[in-house]
């Protein structure tokens, strides 16, 4: 009887280069696997951060508007217009001067000269100390003479210093008055600024900003609907138009 044949074949041994070329398709393999597991979990974040922003939006838009005490705010035009516009500002807020010298001025002549809005500004005073001096001396002016005080208002934003500089001082903001040759008592302005006359005036504009959840300045509300881009003079038309309509109807 014969013993079986032992099998000798051996497994081919893989040269340098091939080693060196199995290595390399092995190391583009992965870096194909790091490239595509990137660009999923990128496409994963953005679509879910445009989920998030989508369900924000749809959020705000169906908030129940914020009801105001508009009789306590300081007012341009008539009490009973339909659509009552609200800025909350500081004014040494460059953003807020930036509003006061473009959008408002749109605002009051395509709404608030037309008795279709009224326009009200609300002391959201946070900056610096002088933010709530200045505040502090707009309420003078609004308390002794209120059309006298939108022409102040104006002017000390046209006339605002740097953000981190105080410089809306007592002695700037009665020259300021005085320049203006506003109709009001300049003693009787500087005595309020000094003794802080409307401090709780202020701090009620301040509340009222906390309680609408206001975070930044300037930020818009018409009917108490907040405008989601206060310097999108297309956005707040149409916004404006929209409470008017809803104000029309029974």
């Amino acid at each position: 009887m014969s013993k079986p044949k032992k099998n000798n074949a051996t497994i081919p041994q893989m040269s340098k280069q091939e080693k060196r070329r199995a290595e390399l398709e092995q190391q583009k393999h992965k870096t194909r696997i790091v490239i595509v597991s990137t660009i999923a979990i990128v496409v994963i974040i953005f679509v879910g951060l445009y989920l998030l922003a989508s369900k924000d939006a749809k959020s705000d838009s169906n908030a129940a508007p914020v009801s105001f005490n508009y009789s306590e705010m300081m007012r341009l035009g008539k009490e009973d217009a339909p659509v009552k516009i609200v800025e909350f500002g500081d004014y040494k807020c460059p953003a807020c001067a930036q509003f006061t010298g473009v959008i408002k001025p749109q605002i009051v002549q395509q709404y608030v000269d037309q008795n279709q809005a009224s326009f009200y500004f609300v002391n959201l005073a946070f900056i610096g100390p002088d933010s709530r001096t200045a505040s502090l001396a707009a309420l003078s002016v609004y308390h002794q003479n209120q059309e006298a005080f939108w022409k102040y208002f104006d002017a000390i934003y046209a006339n605002q210093g740097a953000e981190d500089k105080e410089w809306a001082t007592p002695d700037f903001l009665v020259s300021l008055a005085k320049q203006l040759e506003l109709p009001v008592d300049y003693d009787l302005l500087r005595k309020d600024i000094d003794e802080r006359t409307y401090e709780k005036e202020l701090d009620r504009d301040i509340q009222v900003g906390t309680d609408a959840g206001v975070t930044n300045t300037p930020s818009l509300y018409v009917n108490g609907v907040k405008v989601k881009e206060p310097f999108n003079m297309e956005m707040i038309d149409a916004q404006i138009q929209e409470a008017a309509g809803a104000a029309a109807t029974p």
